[in-house]
């Protein structure tokens, strides 16, 4: 079939992405799902930070490459030997395809899966297949979903059925945005009742984290961002303290207020300055995380005097250290309850056509969750 999809042809263009526009709209011909894979019509897709690391290089992939990583949408053609879903099926994509074979998706750590990780890091679907091509040339897919358009080919292990009453623009967000911060907070910080955080960096990530935290019961949450407006937010959205972590002593600040540091610290920024001041506000004996992606060549240096005497624990946290199918209906019942607030983390909705202007609000701190919707 023909359709319309947001293609990066090349990376590093300068900004702002409303001049040099790097995604480019082009029609292309989507191949039909074959085994095990399904036909997604998509109805809402949001704009992430990652996607925005393939366009300006801090995460380098294959071009050329349909992106988009966080999406909802409806199944409407089956390819063969398809079991678990229905043409008509409401449906969230993971950005990460669990093959459930691999010893990591047997001992429930789908985060690690080795199948999916090696297609994603080939620009592949799970089965290794590629689906989108234009001029007999095929194109890359991003993280086996290529969201930003119109209609998807995607691997079922890529899927999560959902109930049709969730709005899509709202199912998306837990594709990415919940799912990582929710999950970091209560997978891989292992977040007890009572214990204190700091969240640093306050995307859509970041402020999932906060409305993950205050759920799962934390006695006090402190953020930190750079962007007053965004602290402003997440006060908003139940942080009970916010510190500009530039300023000088804040981390003096950050003590005081915690009696000597946070029991878990989680790190979105994706500046290694921003991921010092959350180790290093973390107390003896506690737990810091990040679920940033900054450059490769990036690196933290820090004292393993400190890390051992204080018996400390630095953690990485992809996929916010959670089993898709398991965690995602979870966190949209939590929604459904009124305990995530996950609609207050849209800020934009725009059209496909609008998709390099949101990128540059995006590069330049001005919006939260943007999601395109699709007629």
């Amino acid at each position: 079939m023909i359709t319309k999809v947001a293609v990066l042809q090349e990376m590093y263009l300068d900004r702002p992405y409303t001049t040099s526009k790097p995604l480019k709209i082009e029609e292309v011909v989507l191949d039909a799902p074959g085994f095990n894979e399904v036909l997604v019509k998509i109805k809402a897709a949001g704009l992430c930070h990652s996607d925005l690391s393939v366009i300006n290089g801090n995460r380098p992939r294959p071009l050329p490459m349909a992106l988009g990583h966080e999406a909802a949408g409806e199944v409407i053609e089956l390819g063969e030997g398809v079991k678990n879903l229905n043409v008509g099926d409401h449906v969230v994509f993971a950005f990460l395809p669990s093959c459930g074979h691999c010893s990591y998706c047997q001992t429930g750590r789908a985060a690690l899966c080795e199948p999916g990780a090696e297609a994603n890091g080939n620009g592949t679907l799970l089965g290794g297949h590629q689906r989108i091509h234009k001029n007999k040339k095929y194109i890359y897919h991003h993280l086996g979903v290529s969201g930003f358009a119109e209609h998807a080919v995607a691997s079922v292990d890529s899927l999560v059925k959902i109930d049709s009453d969730i709005p899509f623009d709202i199912a998306a967000l837990f594709g990415c945005a919940v799912l990582t911060g929710v999950g970091a907070v209560v997978n891989t910080a292992q977040l007890k009742f009572g214990d204190s955080i700091l969240i640093v960096g306050l995307g859509g990530v970041g402020l999932s984290a906060v409305l993950g935290a205050k759920a799962a019961g934390a006695s006090k949450i402190i953020v930190a961002d750079l962007n007053p407006e965004k602290r402003k937010v997440a006060l908003t959205l139940g942080a009970n303290h916010s510190i500009d972590s530039s300023k000088e002593g804040a981390l003096e600040e950050l003590m005081k207020l915690t009696n000597g540091g946070v029991d878990v610290s989680v790190e979105f920024a994706g500046a290694i300055t921003a991921l010092e001041f959350a180790f290093l506000a973390t107390k003896r004996g506690g737990t810091t995380v990040t679920a940033a992606l900054p450059h490769p060549d990036a690196r933290l240096q820090l004292s393993p005097v400190m890390l051992v005497g204080q018996e400390k624990t630095l953690k990485g946290s992809y996929l916010g250290s959670c089993v898709p199918s398991r965690d995602i209906p979870a966190y949209i019942e939590l929604y459904k309850s009124g305990r995530l607030d996950v609609d207050k983390l849209i800020s934009h909705t725009l059209h496909l056509n609008d998709i390099n202007e949101g990128f540059e609000r995006l590069a330049a701190g001005d919006a939260l969750r943007q999601i395109i919707i699709f007629d």
